[in-house]
This record gives C-alpha cells, structure tokens and sequence, in this order.
C-alpha cells in the first residue's frame, strides 16, 4: 500500500546436502553467522527494527525466546535514534503487544528469567488483528513512536 518499506530479513544458512531424488529437499545445513532481528525497516522517516516471539505461556514472557546479540542490535538501534520494538504474542491468550525494545533490555540487563505477563500488559501496547486477520501493528507504533491517537 505504500504505506513503509518493511523487509524481513532472511536467516543466513549455509546448505551442506540437498537430496534431489523428491525434488529439492535440504538434508543438512547450518547457520552461517547470528542474524539480527526479524524485521528492519523506514516508517515516516524514522529506521525501525523489531524482533516477532511468541509464547505459548500465559503468565510470562521466557527471555531465553531472545538471543543475547539481539538486546545488543536493538539497544544500538536506539541509541542512534532508531525505533527498536518487540512483538510478543501470547497464543494461548490470543494476544499481541509491542512491547518497546528498552523494557525488553532493562529485564535482561537485570538477569531476569522472564517477564511477567502483567507486565507486557502494562507496559506494553495492544494490538489489534483487523480484517482479514491482519496484525495492524503500524496503528500502535503510531501511536507509541509518533503521538497519534488509534482510530
């Protein structure tokens, strides 16, 4: 639509073997290098980089679900103006928050294991599946990053 340029960032792999005899079907490979995050992008003129986890838990969120490079990616994308997010979505609760990076990084500076749930539902931000069950995540980061209330 025009809207941002939001890309999803492939996962370096490196193929070893691939069986042809069913078609192209890997058979072993590794991961080349860390990746960063899942999603980088430019929204109203501002650079944005977020991560997409879920969890399968209804009270907490598992910090062990992000890699330690990532707080390290996302804590430099803020300290040089950027916006750096997480979408976090609870499956069984049927929910999704953005939840800004700097909450996510202050929990694992601090060691913590997780994050309580109670605590992404306060700090965090709503988001609300439009139709057809599309995650409208831009409407929330208007609103978080650029004042502008949801309508």
């Amino acid at each position: 639509k025009g809207i941002c340029l939001i890309t999803k960032r492939p996962t370096p792999i490196n193929i070893v073997k691939v069986d042809y005899s069913k078609g192209a079907k890997i058979i072993d490979a590794y991961f080349e290098h860390q990746s960063t995050t899942d999603y980088n992008g430019v929204y109203k003129g501002k650079y944005i980089d977020f991560e997409a986890k879920e969890t399968k838990n209804t009270t907490r969120f598992p910090l062990a679900n992000i890699h330690a490079h990532q707080y390290l990616h996302l804590e430099n994308i803020i300290k040089h103006g950027g916006i750096g997010f997480f979408i976090i979505s609870f499956t069984k609760l049927n929910e999704v928050y953005i939840v800004d990076a700097s909450i996510i990084i202050d929990y694992f500076n601090k060691k913590e294991a997780s994050i309580p749930y109670t605590i992404i539902k306060e700090k965090g931000h709503l988001v609300k599946y439009s139709y057809p069950l599309l995650l409208d995540y831009l409407k929330v980061v208007d609103e978080i990053y650029f004042n502008e209330k949801i309508k």
